[in-house]
């Protein structure tokens, strides 16, 4: 697809200089339209000078003939209501010399000579090069919408019927999260690059959600990106576990672009995984980097079948984050929160799925141990148990951050119990000025006087001093 999307652009491009080249060729000939018109002014010329010597020779015989026979006869000119004809200015062909008329003589109208001036339109093709290039991106977009949505769907139509067999297996409800009614209940439509699956009903968790998000190639502008910046399509996997099936600890593990980028932005890596180490001192390709709270939760999740399979698929493991202090992002530091945010025990899976090259079934049978990699996780972090001296170190760090997060949200909790006080003294106070006993009003005045003096009344501390 992308090869002929490069063979439009090309051509596009060249429409593109060629049109300029002709542009610019029009635009040094400035004058090039009104050479057709100086021809045919040179030849409608000598018509009109003939003319006029024609027209002068009889009007000057005309007066020779009124001066002869009729020399005592006075005529006085009258302006003539063409007089504006004979401007010299205005109009070629005329003299300007105005002749002697009898006032019986009705006066002769100058003929006017109208050329006819041919339309400034061009029949060639090289003067809609615009319109030729708008209307070929236009058919390129909509070529490539149409192509990029089709494919994005069979990708994720191909990637559950690849696992259907394996999820029914494993979980008694797949493809409905019990808020939609149907019949066939499958994967669920967020985009047209973005797919969701949800299921449930297994042992040791509450559910698992499966987000299937594919290269755009319904967008043009995303493909012409990914030329230039290349991307994979990704299977992210999120397993809500249950509180009593996953001990304290925080783990991932990720490719060294991924894993910084994690540690940096979630809030648990960021404050309970401060140490990156890099892949081969675990036995992993250097391409990986690990974060881990503790080290016998990196030697217990990194077992042989699970470093096994991340040699043997080196590129489609991107990420795997376990924790149960799963809170998301980091919150910005500009944000007051009064208390700790709610935390979820989670093991979150990003997988790429390589379909350069291959069908949407031929890539699909090549990830289908990624989801048996993903219950053999959750069976083991179900059976993992840290030591004693595990648990105690999980319980300090957990606490250091909520006495960490006290301490910063001191000033901000002191400030919310006052205007709470606050709140509900004025209510009181409305209540009682509302109710229309006038010796309950007393009684609450005095006992507010008595509250208020004393708090101004200076604290005295007690010293007890031991009998000699």
């Amino acid at each position: 697809m992308k090869s002929w999307i490069f063979l439009t652009l090309l051509f596009t491009l060249g429409s593109f200089i060629y049109g300029s080249m002709q542009y610019e060729g029009l635009a040094d000939n400035e004058f090039a339209e009104f050479e057709d018109f100086e021809v045919e002014d040179e030849e409608i010329a000598p018509l009109e000078t003939a003319n006029n010597l024609n027209a002068n020779s009889q009007e000057q015989g005309l007066n020779l003939q009124e001066d002869e026979g009729e020399d005592d006869i006075i005529v006085e000119e009258e302006d003539s209501e063409f007089e504006h004809f004979n401007d010299e200015e205005e109009f070629e062909g005329f003299s300007g010399e105005r002749s002697v008329k009898s006032p019986d003589q009705p006066p002769r109208e100058p003929k006017i000579t109208i050329t006819n001036v041919p339309l400034p339109f061009r029949a060639n093709w090289d003067s809609y090069w615009l319109e030729m290039l708008m209307i070929t991106g236009l058919f390129v977009y909509f070529v490539n919408f149409f192509t990029g949505k089709a494919k994005n769907t069979r990708l994720a139509n191909a990637w559950l019927q690849t696992h259907k067999s394996l999820l029914d297996d494993n979980f008694s409800l797949v493809g409905d999260d019990g808020k939609l009614e149907s019949d066939s209940p499958g994967l669920i439509k967020e985009s047209e690059n973005q797919f969701t699956l949800w299921c449930s009903g297994r042992t040791c968790c509450e559910g698992m959600l499966v987000e299937l998000k594919f290269l755009k190639r319904q967008d043009l502008i995303a493909v012409i990106a990914g030329i230039m910046r290349p991307a994979m399509d990704q299977v992210h996997i999120k397993v809500m576990m249950n509180k009593e099936d996953m001990e304290s600890f925080v783990f991932c593990v990720g490719s060294k672009k991924t894993a910084t980028q994690l540690g940096k932005e979630m809030a648990d890596l960021s404050v309970f995984c401060g140490e990156r180490r890099p892949g081969d001192k675990h036995g992993l390709p250097s391409t990986y980097q690990v974060l881990s709270e503790m080290q016998e939760v990196t030697s217990n999740i990194l077992d042989s079948r699970v470093t096994a399979f991340m040699n043997k698929y080196p590129n489609q493991v991107e990420y795997m984050h376990f924790s149960d202090q799963y809170s998301g992002p980091k919150q910005p530091e500009d944000t007051q929160q009064l208390k700790l945010p709610e935390t979820q025990r989670v093991l979150l899976f990003g997988f790429n799925i390589p379909v350069k090259g291959l069908s949407p079934n031929e890539a699909m049978d090549a990830i289908k141990q990624q989801m048996v990699l993903v219950f053999y996780c959750m069976e083991k972090v179900k059976r993992f148990r840290l030591s004693k001296e595990g648990k105690y170190k999980a319980d300090k760090n957990r606490l250091r951050v909520e006495e960490a997060f006290l301490r910063s949200t001191w000033q901000a909790r002191a400030e919310a119990a006052a205007a709470r006080r606050e709140q509900r003294k004025r209510a009181e106070k409305e209540k009682v000025l509302a109710d229309a006993d006038p010796e309950r009003q007393r009684r609450w005045e005095e006992k507010e006087q008595k509250r208020q003096a004393k708090r101004r009344a200076p604290r005295m501390k007690q010293l007890k001093v031991k009998a000699l």
